[in-house]
Formats: C-alpha cells, structure tokens, sequence
C-alpha cells in the first residue's frame, strides 16, 4: 500500500511575508490581525491573494478585488507581495522536506506531494513521520502546513484542505463515506464553477450525490471532464508522484486596474510592469518564450486577447514589453479597460540553442557591413591608431 502525504503551507503569502517582517523589527505579526496579500493599500487595487484567518471572519475571500476587501474591512492591513522571498522560503521548505528521503513532486510554490512508501518501517507509522515533518517546519522555518495522507494524490489533496490550520488529516478510501462524500461539489478537486452550476442541475449538490450519480450522464453533461469528476468523487486516482515535474506550458501575469484605462501612455505603464513580472518569473523557472499573447478585459467586462508567434525566443523584460506593446496597439478598440494581462507560451529551456533565420543572418550581416564603413571613415580621418580592439 502506498502512502502519500500533501504537505501545504497554511497561508503561505501571508506567513512568509509576516515571519520576514517581524524579523526586520516590525511589532505586528500580519497572522494575528486583518491583513491580506496583494491589494494596494493607498489605490486599493489588484486581488486578494492570501489572508489571515482574523480577515476571512470579515467574509474576506482569496482572489476577490482588494477593493471589496477593504470595504468589508475599513482597517484591514496590505502587504505587497514578494515572489522573490517567496522562492526562497519555497525552496527551504523543499530542501528540509527532501531529507526525509521520500520522492517529492512539487506542485506549486507552497504546496507537493511526499511519497513516504519507501521510508515507512512499518506502514502504521505514518503519523508519527507526518506529525513530526509538520513540528519539524514550525519549529524550523516559524510557519505552518497542513499534512493530508492517504494512499493516492487526489485524497491527500483533498485531506490537507480540511480544517486548517497546523493539523493532519487523513482521507483513506473506507473514509471516503463519512470525510468527503458530505462535502458541497464546490469542495471537489478540478471542479470548476462552470462544472458546479451544470452538476447543481442535475441537482447534485454533494460530492457523495456525484460519486453516487451514473457516469454515462455526468458524462453526457460534462464530457471527458466529467468522468474524471466522477472518479474524483469516488477516490479513484493512480497519477504516481513525480520526482521531477514538467516545466510550466505557459507563465502569465494580470492586473485588475483600480481604474479605468483610458490611453495608450496608462496602459504602457501597466504592460511594462506586468512584462516585468513575466520576464522574472521566465528566469526563475529557466525557461523562454516563442509566444507573447495580451489579453484585454473592457469596463463592460467584454475581453479579447491577441498572440503572435515568434521567430526566434524572448525572456528579458524590455523584448516582451515592445512585443506586448505592438499587440495591445494593434488589438485595442479604445473603449475603457478594466484589466490587463500578457502571457507567454511554447516555452523551452533557456538553454536552448536558436536556429538563426535567413532573415536574422542578413540583418547582422548588413549591421557589421555598415560598421565597418564607419570604422574605416574613422581610421581616414583620424588615422589608424583611432581604433584598438578591447580586452575583456
């Protein structure tokens, strides 16, 4: 029997940056009070991207506008976020994890999957490993995660979004019945609010009406998508953890804007920093991008997005700004614009080598045939000594 744990951060965004901050003198741990990640305190713009537990009592939810948040909240505190610090206590919490000698998939920046199966002595012993993987973090790095277990990916996941936080939960199939299947369909791993709203009309409303349901007529309803939601419900799931996950298939960044955008200098501004975002977020994950999309959200919420594909690879700030730029200008209709976003996509590893195209090889061969006139102007006038090759 395989024994597989979820191990995620409780509040991850939140933790870090509070931990980071009571280390630099500051006298408010974000934990303890209403506070939340992402929203912009002085323009109360962009989205909730993690809370504390005293601001989810104020209704406030992960991923609504920063606006309704502190509307909810009128003293609610927001911290900026911080991807670079987050890498780091992410790559911290892997490297302890990784001791232990099980085989890590790591799924996101505050979340994998530890397949213990291979330490266990004694396959009772989980608990005792998960409790002390779980003290070990706290008392380590200062934050807390969640451990689910179970014997596939799909129930540890759906073991670790339990009650939080700084607890274990374990989710085996004769478990099934009593833990999951109460559950509302919402609760259900990959289910989408599309797939909700069309499952709540076949008036299933829990995850045990679904795992209960005939899978021809989930099926019919809801495709291939919904045989996995039916497998899903009934704990069925055999994807291995994987010592080394795929790279990403496409890395994007997006802004709600506090306000309307009205021209092209303000919507210049907004794409320059979320290609900024893009490019950083490409280096960290040491990859590069043959496409370039912007997408375009209207105040009334009508959107529409514009790609092109590329010659060659791009991963610095400034080509995914001039590309993002030529799209939007190309693209935009004028009508106000509620949100902003650029992605990329057909990644490779940085490392890759380019293929050069007929057209670049000309270009650098008429670049170095102008050069060599001026430099030849300059050793006229001037006398040939003018010019000396560099040393590094």
């Amino acid at each position: 029997m395989s024994i597989i744990f979820h191990i995620d951060v409780n509040s991850a965004y939140l933790s870090w940056t509070a931990i980071e901050q009571l280390k630099t003198g500051s006298t408010i741990d974000l934990r303890l009070v209403p506070a939340i990640i992402g929203g912009d305190q002085d323009k109360r713009r962009g989205v909730v991207l993690a809370k504390s537990i005293p601001a989810k009592q104020y209704g406030i939810q992960t991923g609504e506008p920063a606006v309704d948040a502190f509307r909810k909240c009128p003293g609610l505190i927001a911290a900026k976020p911080d991807h670079e610090l987050y890498s780091r206590y992410s790559q911290k919490l892997m490297e302890y994890l990784r001791k232990s000698g099980g085989i890590i998939e790591q799924v996101s920046v505050d979340e994998c999957f530890l397949d213990v199966t291979r330490i266990l002595q004694d396959e009772t012993q989980y608990l005792a490993l998960a409790k002390e993987l779980k003290e070990g973090v706290k008392k380590q790095f200062g934050f807390t995660v969640n451990v689910g277990i179970s014997t596939n990916k799909l129930l540890a996941k759906m073991a670790s979004d339990f009650q939080k936080p700084d607890l274990i939960h374990t989710l085996f199939k004769a478990e099934i019945k009593e833990k999951m299947w109460p559950l509302p369909i919402s609760e259900l791993y990959m289910a989408g609010k599309a797939s909700v709203d069309t499952l709540k009309k076949l008036e299933i409303n829990t995850i045990g009406d679904l795992a209960l349901a005939n899978p021809q007529l989930i099926e019919l309803h809801l495709k291939s998508h919904g045989r996995k939601l039916w497998e899903f419900a009934n704990g069925i799931d055999d994807t291995p953890v994987k010592k080394v996950p795929a790279k990403a298939k496409g890395i994007g960044s997006s802004t709600t804007l506090p306000t309307d955008v009205v021209s092209f200098d303000e919507a210049k501004k907004v794409l320059t920093e979320i290609a900024g975002s893009v490019s950083r977020r490409l280096k960290r994950s040491e990859q590069k991008a043959a496409n370039i999309s912007v997408e375009i959200k209207y105040n009334d919420f009508t959107q529409g997005s514009h790609q092109r594909q590329l010659s060659g690879y791009v991963q610095e700030a400034n080509e995914i700004t001039q590309i993002a730029l030529e799209l939007f200008d190309e693209k935009w209709d004028r009508r106000p614009i509620r949100l902003l976003g650029i992605r990329s996509s057909k990644l490779v590893d940085q490392e890759e080598p380019e293929q050069l195209s007929l057209f670049d090889i000309k270009e650098d061969l008429v670049k170095n045939h102008k050069l060599k006139g001026v430099m030849e102007e300059l050793k006229a006038k001037y006398g040939k000594a003018v010019l000396k090759k560099g040393t590094d």
